[in-house]
This record gives structure tokens, sequence and C-alpha cells, in this order.
């Protein structure tokens, strides 16, 4: 907190947030992100970005940025509170609840994730909160876990508001949290916005969205602008999506509807080219995602000799259900969907595999499932 207060005034030199401990990722990033080197007497910190592929950029956020975030999230949240830290205190997620603790003079209570999300440990840490509006950040896996355990899930019940971020999430994770009472405000943002910008599909006061390359369904490339954006990356690379000055030109895809609301639709590089149609795997998720059967989901392409690519799907089942079929899983999305947005192949797993604080990491299932490769449960079509 008191290194957070002393980028945010000015007084000390930027900082590169890093985890505990690894001395591995700690020599990368002071070397990838130039650790010592001339920087912009703005910059407040450099948020290592989550990217899938390559080194870490680096988000250059300013003091203005972090602050600005800070102030329309509580804006929008109905006023300043205490925060329960039970993110990594060097992802952007977990370094906005130190911003927004001191922008409203509180001291946040920090769970110790060190050993992994302990539920059993979440209704004495929220009861540390005290009195006043009480707010989290967390990511899906979490809160699954979490409304797994009924004393863990009534402690967040008793919040304000749970921030969910990190990536989509599940519907059944969402309908279990709205069942037991939980106010979960769904997030989209990313290091270089400064953490979240844009709340259950309505961007932040001040925050802008636009969408770039439509298509006739209305869909394209989300552009971001604001007093949240970072200034640049530490170390840039061509197309530089700030190029263009006051915008961040996202990888992501959505659309916006006439009332304003975005809806996100994944990002570009996960579309799926079969048969000379895109298909896009979050619509196909949150339709597969009703299945009784399943209780987590992913949906990625796998190259095919004949189509391009093939649409596969991986799915983890709920405790106690009967595995379904492929002909099973197409029949029931087909009720929803156009034929071609239905898995050609269906894999079994005990968990997705996930990067950072959460996110789905396709990459590593297409890896995983490339020329042939299954589990035992696992069928083709």
């Amino acid at each position: 907190m008191a290194a957070m207060a002393g980028v945010l005034d000015g007084r000390d030199a930027p900082l590169v947030p890093i985890p505990g401990g690894d001395l591995r990722e700690s020599e990368m990033l002071t070397t990838s992100l130039r650790v010592g080197e001339e920087i912009d007497d703005d910059v407040a910190l450099v948020v290592p970005t989550s990217g899938t592929t390559g080194t870490p950029k680096g988000a250059m956020l300013t003091p203005a940025a972090l602050i600005a975030s800070a102030a329309a999230t509580h804006d929008r949240l109905g006023g300043p509170g205490t925060w329960l830290l039970a993110l990594p205190s060097h992802h952007i997620a977990g370094i906005q609840v130190l911003v927004r603790s001191l922008q409203a003079g509180t001291v946040p209570v920090e769970l110790d994730i060190s050993a992994g999300f302990d539920t059993s440990e979440l209704p004495m840490a929220i009861a540390q909160l005290g009195s006043g509006r009480r707010y989290t950040s967390l990511v899906a896996t979490q809160l699954a876990k979490a409304l797994l355990d009924p004393e863990a899930a009534a402690a967040l019940a008793e919040l304000d508001a749970v921030l969910l971020g990190g990536g989509p999430a599940p519907r059944p994770v969402l309908e279990g949290a709205a069942a037991a009472g939980i106010a979960v405000v769904r997030t989209y943002g990313s290091s270089e916005t400064a953490g979240g910008c844009v709340y259950d599909g309505v961007p932040l006061d001040g925050v802008t969205i636009r969408l770039d390359d439509s298509t006739e369904a209305g869909e394209g490339r989300i552009v971001i602008g604001g007093p949240t954006l970072a200034l640049g990356y530490r170390n840039p690379s061509e197309p530089d999506p700030f190029a263009e000055p006051g915008w961040f030109h996202t990888d992501d895809l959505g659309t916006v509807d006439e009332a304003g609301t975005l809806r996100m639709l994944g990002r570009a590089d996960e579309a799926i080219s079969t048969g000379g149609l895109t298909v896009m795997p979050a619509p196909v998720e949150t339709v597969l995602s009703r299945h009784p059967a399943i209780a987590d989901c992913a949906v990625f392409g796998l190259q095919d000799d004949r189509l391009g690519e093939r649409v596969a799907a991986a799915v983890v089942l709920v405790g106690g259900m009967a595995e379904p079929t492929l002909a099973d899983i197409r029949e029931f999305l087909t009720q929803s969907l156009d034929p071609t947005a239905t898995p050609r192949e269906l894999h079994i797993v005990d968990e997705l595999p996930r990067r950072g604080i959460g996110k789905l990491d396709r990459r590593a299932l297409r890896e995983r499932f490339a020329n042939g490769g299954d589990l035992p449960g696992g069928s083709g079509w």
C-alpha cells in the first residue's frame, strides 16, 4: 500500500509488479520491461500484459489512469468502501483493489492465496471488512469454488458487489451466484485499460467504446477510449494498438446493442473458419453451458483438411451426470444455433486449462487435441 501510494502521488519511481518468490519470472520481467532504463515521468506502473504468446509488453499506466478507473468504479458501485483482496496483487485486478482502497481511505483485508484459494477462509475475511460498503474482485474459477461451500457463498452474498473478471464466466456459475444472492458485476478490461472499464456491458463514466470493421451482423473489433488508458507499451511491437491517439485497439470482437450495451464475443484470433464460414466460440459456449450435464466448457478450432478448421469442444461434466455423446451435444445446440457452429469433435476433460488469474487457454486445448490427440471419454464425428 505504501509503495502504491508513493507512485500514485509521484514521489517514487515507477514500479513493475512481479509475483513474489518467482526468481525466474522476476528476471524475465526485469529484462523484457527494461527496468532501470529511462521512462516517461508520468508513468506510475508498468503492468505486464497477459498475452497468450511472446514476451510481456508492459502497459505503462499513469497515476491519472489508475485513479480515474478507481473513481469510476466507486461511482458505478454506489460509493467507496472496504475491499477484500483475493487476487494476486501483481495482476491489474489485484492492483486496482489497492488503488481503490487508497482512494477510499480504507485498508483492504488480504486473503492468503499463496497456497490456493481456500473458501473456508472467506467468512472470517469478509467479517473483518467491518461495516459500510464492502466489495471484492474474483475470477470465475474462484466464484465457482465458493459456490460449492455454503458458508463461503453466504459470506459473498453479504457484499455489496463482487466484481468478476478474467474472461467470460460459465452460465451455471452466474446462475448459481444469482441463486445464492451474490451481487455479481461482470467486468471487461485489461492491463491496457487500468483493469475493468466495462461493467455488465456498460462502459464506466468517461470510457468510450466503438467497433471497427463491423460486419453486416454488427460484429466488430472493440476499440476503447477514455481516461483509464495506458500511455502505451514499454516495449511496443507492430502493429501498435495505441497508434491512434486516445484509443486502444483491442484484439477482441464484440457487438453493441441499441442501448449501448457491449457484448464481447471473443478474441479475433479465436475465430474458427470452418467451411468458408466464421464461428465465434463465445456464443456457442453460452448455449453449451446450458446443457444440464455440463459444468464448464470451451469451444476451439482444429485444423481440418476438408473444412479448413473444424469446431471442437472440451467439456467438464457435472458430478454424477451421465456422459453426453457428441450426437447429444449437437442436437442440443442445433435447437438454438446454426449447425455450422456445432462441434464436430467432443472431449471430456477433468478441468479446462487456464492461465494468469483464470483466463481460458484455448491455445493449450488446440495443442492438446491437434492431430487426433484425445483423452479417454473423448469422441469425434
